[in-house]
């Protein structure tokens, strides 16, 4: 049996992850690897961020995705698939962002459940957040997440309209702009 790894400090985590060619997420001083993406991940965080890019040209607020670091605490890094944020203090920093208001994650059969219960609840400790989307690339399902005026997420099942509406942002994306290029993958 192995030596158990110690547990690294934030700083620790950071020096050691800005060396890696992987990207890892930390969470209470353990570090978790990140998935390789598939084909169909890459092009919906493609459309979905050269979407908001277009529609927020000339506001305060920026997209970020995939390689990007949001700290929602003390003691925790994650990797979102694509964020926004307006923050003054985001939009000048070099490696952390810590108040985005919408979180995208699309998701995989692999990081599925992960994503909808613990990376959701770490994401709700962002105060800015106010939005937070789970797309569904093999089923073209979109789920959206607002928090209400009394503080409770509610669900908002986009899967069946012809936009993904992204309230936070003042965005609509055409599902068909949201899917495009996503077709089932060939059998391995």
């Amino acid at each position: 049996m192995g030596t158990p790894l110690p547990k690294l400090t934030l700083d620790d985590y950071l020096r050691w992850e800005n060396e890696q060619p992987d990207k890892h997420e930390f969470h209470r001083g353990e570090v978790f690897a990140m998935v390789g993406g598939r084909r169909v991940h890459g092009r919906v965080v493609a459309n979905l961020t050269a979407a908001l890019i277009s529609a927020l040209r000339g506001s305060p607020c920026q997209v970020f995705s995939e390689s990007m670091k949001v700290q929602p605490a003390d003691d925790t890094i994650l990797y979102p698939d694509l964020f926004v944020t307006c923050d003054a203090t985001d939009l000048r920093t070099d490696m952390i962002f810590r108040a985005p208001k919408l979180v995208v994650e699309v998701l995989s059969p692999g990081t599925q459940a992960y994503d909808r219960s613990l990376k959701f609840a770490l994401y709700r400790q962002l105060a800015s957040l106010q939005e937070y989307a789970l797309v569904d690339p093999d089923t073209c399902r979109i789920e959206v997440f607002r928090i209400g005026a009394d503080g409770l997420w509610v669900l908002h099942d986009m899967s069946e309209r012809d936009a993904l509406t992204l309230a936070s942002v003042g965005c609509d994306i055409t599902m068909a702009d949201v899917f495009d290029g996503v077709e089932p993958a060939e059998p391995t």
